[in-house]
């Protein structure tokens, strides 16, 4: 099966072969081997390309869950401590600011584990969390309660904050708004949409310069002198040439930062180290339960 998916992945049998330290007849073989124990066929062969199946791709997310299972049977027997692979997926702000020192923490308290980090806006790493993709994910609060599935765990509280290269204080943000080109937090995801009801609560119309699902490329921007913005203040905004000015009654828009992850966990002392780690970045949390939709 592990032979299967790096096929699918690779898109051919020599590629494959290589990732997998095979001979590409090998790899042939096992495919063989494995259609002959299944009685179905698993690659579309051509004169010039392979793929998957509509049989194979019914069966991926099976083959990757036994896989998966597999590994985790063989580092519980290993012992000592959390051991083989977290998945873990994280927004962007989250890889720059929060995971740098959580890493370095979990490297030394458990060095037989190994992260694989997959970056993502909020919305992407909770669908592959739901769909077992991901072990856990560091993603801003979702706008729904979450399904009894799942669990989170609140670990940062970002109010929003006005990103600006003037020296502005925090009762001229209003009229300093109108004044010049905006960059706006993109009001479809889930941050973004915290920051759009403040702005319609305080009655900011800006010159929108243009919506951004980035916020590390718009403090750049603004420090760039290409606009101002409102944003949630993450661990790691503060930048050369820009002033971050707090807004007035911010403490009603906060953006939350959760760690999420299944109710029954699969690697529970991977998990545990994980929000202990990222608990010493975000500050003290408290565990919440699940939710119903």
């Amino acid at each position: 099966m592990r032979t299967l998916i790096a096929v699918v992945e690779t898109g051919s049998i020599a590629a494959a072969a290589r990732r997998e330290k095979l001979t590409p007849a090998a790899v042939s073989q096992r495919i063989q081997a494995l259609e002959r124990i299944l009685d179905c066929t698993l690659l579309a062969r051509a004169a010039r390309s392979i793929g998957p199946t509509e049989t194979c791709l019914s069966l991926l997310p099976r083959a990757r869950h036994l896989i998966r299972e597999a590994e985790h049977l063989r580092d519980d027997a290993l012992g000592g401590g959390p051991v083989g692979e977290l998945r873990v997926g994280a927004i962007s702000t989250a890889l720059i600011g929060l995971l740098p020192a959580a890493i370095r923490e979990m490297a030394l308290r458990a060095p037989r584990l190994r992260l694989r980090l997959v970056p993502g806006s909020s919305l992407q790493l909770f669908e592959q969390l739901v769909a077992g993709e991901l072990d856990a994910a560091i993603l801003v609060e979702p706008p729904f309660a979450l399904p009894k599935s799942l669990v989170d765990h609140h670990i940062r509280r970002e109010p929003i904050v006005y990103i600006t290269r003037s020296n502005v204080s925090p009762a001229e943000i209003s009229a300093h708004v109108a004044s010049a080109p905006f960059i706006r937090y993109d009001p479809s995801t889930w941050g973004g949409r915290l920051v759009a009801q403040y702005m319609e609560k305080a009655g900011l119309s800006p010159d929108v310069l243009c919506d951004l699902d980035a916020l590390e490329t718009i403090a750049i921007l603004v420090a760039q002198g290409l606009g101002n913005a409102l944003v949630p203040a993450w661990n790691g905004l503060e930048q050369d040439g820009l002033r971050v000015v707090p807004v007035p009654g911010a403490a009603a828009y906060v953006r939350n930062i959760q760690l999420v992850h299944a109710s029954v966990a699969s690697r529970p002392q991977a998990l545990e180290l994980l929000h202990s780690a990222l608990q010493g970045q975000g500050g003290r949390s408290k565990p919440r339960s699940s939710r119903n939709v």
